[in-house]
């Protein structure tokens, strides 16, 4: 039986979505579990959709270290995007660079992240603090987060219909292990505990 891609996607972003909703009001297990179930739906749109459909590395990735389980998932992507790829793609690189943090492949994710500069300014961004990270700069990587969230509290419209800052609090997962975390507050993040 063949399953649309797209269906596939959708139904990862909803699993997102209520994610986001549990991590916003204090569930982290619930959080993890709808995040568990977002990377299984992402992983499969990946493998069903046409080449480089990489928001969906993205957003699996995103989806499994909010989830707390990341290392698998970061080595998928590793091995499903080539270099050759990822060098003339924002997006591919994206997915390779949060795959590098998450290996602990400082100098893959700063050529990753430099590659993604290329993308939109939210990709610059993001950038910013993935390179941050990987060099253990904690002021740059404080005011790169900070302006992520900012720019997440500026949107009208949000992917899963949640008003929650995703990139930033994957960044913040990440950075928490190298003790680089800056945990800034907004509505738009999940409650520290």
């Amino acid at each position: 039986m063949h399953v649309d891609h797209r269906e596939l996607m959708r139904t990862a972003i909803e699993h997102e979505g209520e994610g986001h909703r549990a991590a916003l009001r204090g569930d982290a297990d619930a959080a993890r579990a709808a995040y568990g179930r977002a990377v299984d739906a992402y992983r499969a749109s990946w493998e069903a959709a046409p080449p480089e459909a990489y928001g969906r590395l993205v957003g699996l990735l995103k989806a499994a270290v909010l989830a707390s389980a990341p290392g698998e998932e970061a080595a998928y992507v590793r091995a499903a995007v080539s270099d050759e790829l990822a060098s003339g793609s924002p997006t591919a690189a994206y997915a390779l660079a949060v795959a590098a943090l998450v290996a602990g492949d400082d100098h893959e994710a700063a050529r990753w992240a430099g590659v993604m500069r290329a993308g939109s300014e939210p990709f610059a961004r993001t950038a910013a603090a993935i390179e941050s990270l990987a060099r253990g700069d904690r002021a740059g990587y404080r005011d790169a987060v900070t302006a992520i969230v900012r720019d997440f509290e500026g949107r009208e419209e949000h992917l899963t219909g949640v008003a929650f800052a995703d990139t930033a609090a994957m960044l913040e997962a990440l950075a928490e292990p190298r003790g680089l975390a800056a945990r800034p507050s907004s509505r738009v993040l999940a409650p520290a505990v």
